[in-house]
Parts: C-alpha cells; structure tokens; sequence
C-alpha cells in the first residue's frame, strides 16, 4: 500500500504525485509568457551598463530611420549655400554638400535602406547558420556528413570576389537582397563554430535526460541546446551586422553595388573624396566626417548592446528578473511548500 497524503483542496493523492492546486487560465498563461519571454529579457538588458547604452544607441537609429525621413526634408539640390561648414546654420545644422543638398537630409533619407540592408544581412548568417550547425551538431550521422560537406564547400568560396561578380551580374538595388548578397557565404564558417558547441552539449546529462523521457529532436533544440549556444550566436549576430555596414559602405565607395541618386552612406564618402576634395580641403571636411561618424556610432552600438546580451538567454537569470517568478517564491514562503 501506497502512503496517501490530502492536499488544500481535500483531494488525496499517491505520494509521488504532484497535483496543481492552481489552474492558469489561457491569459494567465499568456502574461505568465509575456513575462519571462519578454519582459525579463528586457529588464537584464536594461540592468546592464553597456547594454543600457547601446539599446538607446540602436533605437536611436531606429527612430532615425522610421520617423527620421517623415520629419526631414528630402535632399535636393540648392537647400542651402554650397559646402556650408556644420554647425553654422539651422536650417542646415551639419552643413551642405558641393551642390547645396542638406547633409543632414541625405544622412536620414539613407538610413531606412542602410537599417533593411544591415538587419536582413544579420538575419540570414545567424539563422541559416543556427540552423544548419545546431541540426548537424545533434542529429550527426548522415544527416551531419552532408550539412558538414556543404558548409566546407560554401567557406572555400572567397567571399569579396563572390560578391562583387553576384552583383555586377544581378545588379540587385533592393536592400534586402542586398544584404543577403553581403552575407552569402559568411554563415558557413559560424555554422562550423556552432556544430563543435552542440557537439559537447548534446553529451549533458540535462539534454540526456530530455531525451530518455521521450522528447522529440525539435524540442530538445529549442529548450536545451539553443540557450547554450544563444549568446554564442547573439555576438555573431552583431558581428554579421558590422560587417554588412562596413561592406556596403566600402562597395558603394569603389561604384561596385548599384544605386540610385546619392542618398547612402557609402556614396556620400565617394562623393566627398572625389567632388568636394575633402582628405585636402578642410572646406568639406563636414561632407566626409558627418556619414563616417554615423557608421562609427551605429557600430559601436551594436557592439555594445550584444555586450550585455549574453545573460539574456540564461534561463536562471531570466527567472530572477521575472514577475510570475516572484510572485511565486513568495506565496511559498507566505503559505509554506504547496
């Protein structure tokens, strides 16, 4: 005979049962969600110095490129005296270009497509890469063998000569294409990082454990694996990101992706470097250094916010920060074990 013990409800029950007391309603799940999913991420990130400084740096940016092009007048020609220093006039407070156009205006205009641009190329590396080294890490056999043999194939491929003839042959002008252009073949070397970590968590007794009790492939991923390798990932993310900036900006420069008008980061260099003369004239010194701080700014953001990031996907540290959690801990010291 099995010892029965009653609980609060007056319900017996075996033991070595747990029975819920409390039932979560489906909003009561949803905010429960809500909670640890979204609001204690934001609440580590938040706590965090660095993190703190580059999540007002990137909205910074994101505002710019949402609101910014709404608010500011688009470039045209003759808006102000030409090659107008920064910082000498309101209406044109970082000064005009050769042709009298607002640089300020032509820095708003080309953020929206610079922000597309940087995000679909980030999006593309982290996932295909998450995706193929996590899959290859854990499932191994043949499946291992073949997502192994195609990221080998795709890393000997050099990237820059591979861009330059896509886009010379595609002529893409749409930023997300563009950004997937820029990362074509970067996923396959941090897909070959990811594998090696998932080749020892997969060995955890925790993902051991979630496989002895019946859990599919998919799930043990998502709950066990993905976690560990998350702020792995989050870094390599930024990472991506930067190096779509700086690639853009750099093709743009020597005329390799095409454009159309001048509004972007890369063709406001060009243009000051050739028609204003700017490494010798300090008259148009502003048209140079305005984008090139721009890039640095957003740049140094990014690194910032992924700084502060890599406690964000520990599940104890989310936890910790949670409300529901909280909340919890303290009806079980009010009212005793439940």
């Amino acid at each position: 005979m099995s010892e029965r013990t009653a609980g609060r409800s007056g319900v017996s029950t075996d033991a070595f049962e747990t029975v819920a007391e409390d039932t979560l309603t489906t909003r009561e799940r949803y905010q429960r969600w809500f909670d640890r999913g979204v609001l204690a991420p934001a609440r580590i990130v938040w706590d965090d110095r660095r993190a703190r400084v580059g999540v007002v740096i990137v909205a910074f940016y994101a505002l710019l490129g949402t609101v910014g092009p709404l608010v500011v007048a688009e470039p045209r020609v003759n808006q102000g005296p030409r090659l107008l220093g920064a910082f000498q006039s309101l209406a044109n407070p970082l000064g005009t270009d050769n042709l009298g156009r607002d640089v300020l205006s032509q820095l708003v205009h080309a953020t929206p497509n610079m922000l597309i641009m940087i995000v679909a190329g980030g999006l593309f590396t982290t996932v295909v890469a998450t995706v193929v080294g996590t899959v290859s890490g854990y499932v191994g056999g043949r499946v291992d063998r073949v997502l192994s043999g195609i990221s080998d194939i795709v890393m000997t491929i050099p990237g820059l000569p591979l861009v330059v003839i896509l886009a010379a042959a595609f002529s893409p002008e749409n930023p997300v294409v563009l950004g997937v252009l820029l990362t074509i073949n970067a996923w396959a070397g941090l897909a070959r990082s990811i594998r090696s970590q998932v080749l020892s968590i997969r060995r955890a007794s925790y993902v051991e454990a979630s496989s002895a009790i019946g859990l599919s492939t998919p799930t043990i991923i998502r709950r066990d694996v993905l976690p560990n390798v998350m702020p792995y990932v989050m870094i390599n993310f930024v990472n991506a990101s930067r190096n779509v900036i700086f690639a853009s900006v750099g093709l743009y420069f020597i005329g390799v992706l095409p454009y159309s008008g001048p509004v972007n980061w890369g063709v406001m260099i060009q243009l000051a470097y050739s028609n204003g003369g700017a490494l010798l004239s300090l008259a148009a010194a502003h048209w140079l250094l305005a984008p090139l701080f721009t890039i640095v700014l957003l740049s140094f953001g990014l690194i910032m916010l992924s700084q502060g990031t890599d406690r964000m996907f520990n599940p104890r540290v989310r936890a910790r920060h949670a409300s529901s959690t909280k909340e919890t801990d303290e009806i079980v010291t009010d009212g005793g074990e439940r």
